[in-house]
């Protein structure tokens, strides 16, 4: 889901949005493919848009926040969790119809993620960019949590600056 979040103008590596139109959406479906209808289409695009936004918004908000967004999400798709094995995956759980709006069933499995990370009070986890032109969304799945930047080129340049920095002030 960060990685969808991510395709936003501010988080993007050249300031576009990574999904401005359909056939971009395409290639992140390729990417990160997913059952059930797609409907390749421009309201797919402007929902999937909204869903990515909706999303972004809960990195931004207390645990308490964040609570009420996920059960919007979730009620708003009448969401309902079950248990299922198709194509070659295991056992696991989907909360919507196959048949169901991609915008909707992003939306509902970021929703379900989050419940976990909301449950365990994990918020602190959930963070933007440490890059000072970024907007990135940063999941901090480290053992130590210190996490601070979305991708390796935001940590790099980040870095090459604080070295540059250093260099200017010692001479």
């Amino acid at each position: 889901m960060v990685s969808l979040c991510n395709t936003d103008p501010g988080a993007s590596r050249n300031g576009d949005d990574e999904l401005a139109t359909v056939d971009l959406l395409g290639a992140m479906l390729a990417r990160y493919p997913y059952t059930g209808r797609i409907d390749h289409d421009e309201a797919e695009l402007r929902e999937v848009h909204r869903t990515r936004a909706l999303v972004r918004r809960v990195w931004t908000l207390d645990r308490d926040e964040a609570v009420e967004a996920v059960n919007k999400i979730l009620r708003d798709a009448k969401a309902l969790p079950y248990l299922t094995r198709h194509d070659d995956l295991d056992w696991h759980m989907h909360a919507t119809d196959p048949d169901a709006p991609l915008a909707e069933r992003l939306g509902v499995e970021a929703a379900l993620a989050l419940m976990d990370v909301i449950r365990m009070n994990e918020m602190d986890r959930l963070r933007i960019c440490a890059a000072d032109d970024c907007t990135g969304l940063v999941l901090d799945l480290s053992r130590n949590g210190a996490k601070r930047f979305c991708s390796v080129r935001c940590g790099n340049r980040m870095n090459m600056i604080a070295f540059r920095e250093r260099q200017a002030g010692g001479t």
